[in-house]
């Protein structure tokens, strides 16, 4: 008790005494600051008493000399009342010269001192009242002659101006020095005032350098010393205080953990243990929510609850009970307490007991979505399947179809030209008569006519049918001899363009599919859209060739065409059907009286 005492008043004696050094510092510097205060508000009064009486001199010096500019206009003026008008001015300049004058030595303490104390002040003073005396009087006997308005005014008045520049010239010129001079000692008296600022100023870092180094260093030092003993004291405890908290938050986790656990487990999970006989120890939430049955409804057996075959629950029956080291899986439709039909992986694992005792444990999961998914997707592909084959008998049709009607058009070009020109030529043949030379000459002439006539309608059979500058030269010869044959038949205009000056070959097959396909767009284009003009263009990159078909006739709309199965809509059907076959790709782009545009695309061999 007695060492906590001590302690006690060994810190209020270090306190007080602090406390007064402390108080004996501001002290110090509040004397400094308020006599620097002083001085300085001092010499500012003196600085505005000083501006004030370098303005009145300057003002006596303008007074002075505008006495001297009036009497020159005065000796200047031609009129009488000119004359009095200016006397009048000099009257009242010369009044204000004077009480200027009185004024400027008596208003001002600092410079009635400066008279009384300085034999040099006090004799320029007494010699610019000499002279300023003689102004006032020289002003005073102008401003009278002018009144009197005597004979000899004109002398007078020159003679008293020049006596007036004499003296004003003297009077400034006293002036100017007493200006000078004054400035001088305001000047000293701010050199002064700086010195005794400089001390005051060191004065004020003695003052704090004295706080610095005995006062406040040491209490840093003490309390520093405190701080660091109190952070040790803190940080032990709050060391103990964290490794009780964690061991104390460890506990809480751990339990809530498990609760959490066993939580989820029993509402999140389709489990259930039961002993190897099939007898249900314990059966989750989450399932027996599944199965629509209540806790007192598990005393049965497992594959009983189940509602299964009972091939079914004699094969789990055998599962439960034999000795299994390693898990069962395997799928099994089960039925609930309302005769809903559910599908169930489940996974049976044994557990192992000190006892003998052996457990099993059931887990479940339910698949029935992914079957009922698996089943929509087989339905699907079933149904799929179907109208693919469908679909290919339809096409297989077509085909059978198309190929019918294009021998039809075959047979009936042959018939309807070939055959007639033979005909014909078998008559002219037969008419001609050997003995009539002339007619015999004129019906050969014929004959020759209708031999080549009959010559390009076999070409241009054959060409229909396979140009042979396809297997010869390629796709693009074969495309622009097609525009030519059929601008010159049709009396269309039917234009070829090979942009990028392509001249690369594809197979047989490929070339022989694009060739049909360009050709039916053509046709098409000739037969249906009524248009002015057919621009076949052919471009190329490092991948793919692109072959386009242009017309600016009426246009159609494709997905109604398709649907239809005119003549048209087959012809398109077959392009896609040729163009998928190359692996190529087709686009067609069309609208009503916007013409036709259509895009064959298709990788190069080398790409």
């Amino acid at each position: 008790m007695t060492k906590e005492g001590d302690s006690i008043s060994i810190d209020n004696s270090t306190f007080l005494k602090l406390r007064r050094l402390y108080l004996l510092a501001f002290l110090l510097i509040a004397a400094s600051i308020v006599i620097a205060q002083i001085l300085i508000q001092k010499h500012l009064n003196s600085q505005l008493n000083d501006s004030r009486i370098v303005n009145i001199a300057g003002r006596q010096r303008m007074l002075s000399q505008k006495l001297v500019k009036e009497v020159l206009y005065l000796n200047n003026a031609k009129t009488v009342d000119d004359r009095l008008a200016h006397a009048e001015i000099i009257k009242k300049d010369n009044e204000t010269f004077l009480n200027a004058h009185i004024g400027f030595q008596n208003e001002f303490s600092e410079l009635r001192n400066l008279i009384r104390t300085s034999q040099e002040f006090r004799l320029l003073f007494a010699q610019i009242e000499e002279d300023h005396h003689q102004i006032i009087t020289i002003c005073s006997n102008v401003y009278n002659i002018v009144v009197e308005n005597s004979q000899d005014s004109e002398v007078l008045l020159s003679k008293r101006l020049n006596e007036l520049a004499h003296v004003e010239g003297r009077f400034l010129r006293k002036m100017d020095e007493i200006v000078f001079k004054y400035d001088a000692v305001s000047q000293q008296k701010v050199a002064n005032l700086k010195q005794i600022e400089y001390v005051l100023l060191l004065i004020s870092f003695l003052i704090l350098l004295f706080e610095i180094l005995f006062l406040f260093k040491p209490i840093s030092i003490h309390i520093k010393k405190v701080i660091a003993d109190l952070m040790i004291s803190k940080g032990e405890a709050q060391e103990k205080a964290q490794k009780i908290e964690e061991l104390y938050i460890a506990k809480e986790a751990s339990l809530q953990e498990l609760q959490h656990l066993n939580y989820a487990l029993d509402n999140a999970a389709l489990f259930a243990s039961v002993t190897r006989e099939g007898t249900i120890v314990h059966m989750s939430k989450k399932f027996n929510h599944l199965l629509g049955v209540e806790s007192r409804d598990t005393q049965v057996k497992f594959e009983e609850l189940l509602q299964i075959e009972i091939g079914e629950q004699q094969t789990i029956k055998e599962l439960l009970k034999g000795k299994r080291h390693s898990i069962w899986v395997g799928e099994l439709q089960v039925a609930t307490k309302n005769n809903e039909k559910l599908w169930l992986e489940m996974s049976i694992i044994p557990m192992n007991h000190l006892n003998d005792n052996q457990r099993v444990l059931i887990l479940c999961n339910d698949i029935t979505k992914r079957k009922n998914s698996q089943k929509q997707i087989d339905e699907l592909n079933e149904q799929r399947f179907k109208e693919q084959v469908n679909l290919q008998k339809i096409q297989a049709s077509q085909i059978v179809e198309a190929q019918e009607e294009e021998r039809k058009r075959i047979a009936k070009d042959i018939h309807d030209g070939i055959g007639q020109m033979l005909t014909a030529l078998k008559f002219n043949i037969e008419s001609i008569n050997a003995s009539n030379i002339e007619n015999t000459e004129v019906k050969v002439g014929r004959l020759k006519d209708l031999l080549g006539t009959l010559i390009k309608e076999v070409r241009a059979v054959t060409f229909n049918l396979t140009p042979p500058e396809l297997v010869d030269y390629g796709i693009v010869p074969t495309i622009q001899k097609l525009a030519d044959r059929l601008s010159d038949f049709t009396g269309k205009k039917i234009f070829f363009e090979n942009k990028t000056n392509f001249k690369g070959r594809f197979d047989s097959l490929v070339e022989t599919n694009l060739y049909r396909v360009v050709q039916e767009a053509v046709n098409n284009s000739l037969k249906y859209a009524e248009s002015n003009f057919i621009l076949i263009s052919i471009s190329h990159s490092a991948q793919v060739l692109s072959i386009v078909i242009d017309d600016d006739g009426k246009g159609f709309d494709p997905e109604k065409l398709v649907e239809t199965k005119n003549e048209t809509g087959m012809g398109l059907f077959f392009m896609r059907e040729r163009i998928h076959y190359i692996n190529g790709r087709i686009f067609i782009n069309t609208s009503k009286n916007n013409g036709t545009r259509i895009t064959i695309n298709i990788n190069l061999p080398n790409s």
